[in-house]
């Protein structure tokens, strides 16, 4: 083999999209060239300049995501950025992977397969539709509350959306003959396709272990705060209850204000349902132990065993993820060769640690407190009170979404800086209102594009919606559920004390 030909066949099989990835490499170099700007240390601009050429190869698609994340942990420890000593390097970038944060998305991710193995998830959809499907904006409440039900123990909100419920949407949809292949697209699909997926950044917002960014979100904000609000599974679940039941309960009307379906009343679907669970039969024994460990992981995220028997009796909720999944596996409800197999797990452990630990380094080398110091003058010499200041940064904060194909690249790059500054502009009394919005908009903001969170590609790519369509409901969407959140989340926050 020639020379040339060993680097034509080597570049081919590269696993990068070449234009991507020259962009990436230049802006590492160009930021890298850039002199030091004021108040930040040599070290703290290099970090900054690897964690920005990471999240610009993820926007862009460079490569996988876990693949551009181990760039980065390379990058970060051949660098020393962080160390002095190549020891101490490696130490920094591996000690993410031992978060117990982390490991409770991964685990929990695992623990959703035992909804796909045992059928579990597609009898709940089967229920909701069989006891709410002779309207089809029946249905359309039916999907959502199946999606709030699972949304607790499905921390992958692409599995919970697209990869539980969108099965179940598409089966009802071609079951009314609604398909995009034949032009009938908007009998019922184009609204059923719509609520799957804008229910899934709601529940996303009501859960802490309903998508995988979550608990990096309640990190920043026990950092921005220093420990004044802490958001434990039981906190974040009841403040966020009221505010997000309102929006699940609006959301299907609106959509179907926005994109009505032509066929309005459906009473097959209730027949269909109820023969699709004639066919299943009584839950089988997968089922039973499924549905037991399910009620058993939310008494002990709730923390029931220390409200009734004191603090000794709480739990760790990454423990009792662990203890979720050897139930399931010791039963043989999940098998140890799929845990194995679960490749999306295991890319969760690996991207989400490396951004996990970018953003801490950013924060002890000073880079976070010296952009939000630049931020927090900039607003105040604009002469802005500080209410349009708070708004401005929720809604800069959501629809800079635009930007991103990924939440938690998304909420690594920009939340602890925009919680910092908010909090050094809001009066006391109201930084609980502001600090709740900004972990509302973190999962809200997922509605604006096709591209916005692994669930959209897969809803949008059934061919249901337009693109033009998808973008106009998720822009009028994403508004009405940052007023719910603002209006009755804000008044139900006062009744709990926030602010």
């Amino acid at each position: 083999m020639g020379i040339r030909t060993f680097f034509t066949e080597a570049w081919r099989a590269a696993p990068f999209r070449t234009v991507p990835a020259l962009i990436t490499t230049a802006v590492l170099v160009v930021l890298l060239c850039l002199p030091t700007p004021e108040g930040l240390s040599d070290q703290g601009w290099q970090m900054l300049a690897i964690f920005l050429t990471t999240i610009v190869a993820i926007i862009s698609k460079v490569m996988p995501i876990g693949v551009m994340a181990l760039m980065s942990l390379v990058i970060v420890a051949f660098s020393k950025v962080t160390s002095n000593t190549s020891k101490g390097a490696v130490t920094d970038v591996l000690a993410s992977m031992a978060n117990p944060l982390i490991w409770l998305i991964v685990v929990a991710i695992l623990i959703s397969l035992g909804l796909k193995n045992t059928g579990l998830g597609r009898r709940l959809g089967m229920l909701f539709i069989a006891a709410l499907g002779k309207r089809t904006i029946g249905i359309g409440y039916g999907l959502a509350l199946c999606e709030l039900l699972l949304a607790p123990v499905t921390p992958s909100n692409t599995a919970r959306g697209g990869g539980i419920m969108h099965p179940i949407m598409k089966s009802i949809a071609v079951g009314f003959d609604s398909d995009p292949a034949k032009g009938t697209e908007r009998k019922v699909g184009t609204y059923l396709a719509l609520v799957n997926y804008h229910a899934n950044p709601i529940t996303s917002a009501m859960f802490l272990t309903a998508t995988a960014p979550n608990p990096l979100v309640q990190s920043f904000v026990s950092k921005a705060t220093g420990g004044a609000i802490t958001l434990t599974w039981t906190s974040w679940a009841l403040a966020m209850l009221m505010p997000g039941v309102v929006a699940l309960l609006l959301m299907p009307l609106v959509i179907y204000l926005l994109a009505p379906p032509e066929l309005k009343h459906t009473p097959d679907a209730v027949t269909m349902a109820k023969h699709e669970l004639k066919t299943m039969g009584p839950l089988s024994t997968p089922e039973i132990v499924m549905l037991g460990t399910f009620i058993l992981l939310l008494v002990l995220w709730a923390n029931l065993p220390a409200m009734v028997f004191g603090p000794a009796f709480t739990l760790d909720p990454t423990a009792v993820a662990l203890l979720g999944l050897f139930i399931l596996v010791i039963s043989g409800t999940v098998q140890w060769s799929q845990v194995l197999a679960e490749k999306s797990a295991w890319d969760t452990l690996i991207w989400f640690g490396a951004l996990v630990m970018m953003a801490e380094q950013l924060n002890k080398l000073g880079v976070i407190s010296w952009f939000s110091k630049l931020m927090e003058n900039g607003i105040v010499s604009s002469g802005l009170p500080w209410e349009a200041a708070a708004l401005v940064l929720v809604l800069v904060f959501a629809l800079s979404h635009y930007a991103f194909a990924s939440t938690t690249a998304h909420i690594s790059a920009m939340m602890l800086a925009f919680l910092t500054v908010g909090l050094a502009l809001v009066p006391a009394p109201y930084q609980g209102l502001f600090v709740l919005m900004m972990v509302a908009a973190s999962a809200i903001m997922m509605t604006l594009t096709h591209y916005a969170t692994g669930t959209s590609p897969i809803i949008f790519g059934s061919g249901y919606v337009t693109m033009g369509h998808w973008w106009g409901v998720g822009l009028v969407m994403c508004v009405v559920e940052l007023l719910v959140f603002a209006v009755v989340g804000g008044l139900w926050w006062k009744a709990l004390g926030y602010w």
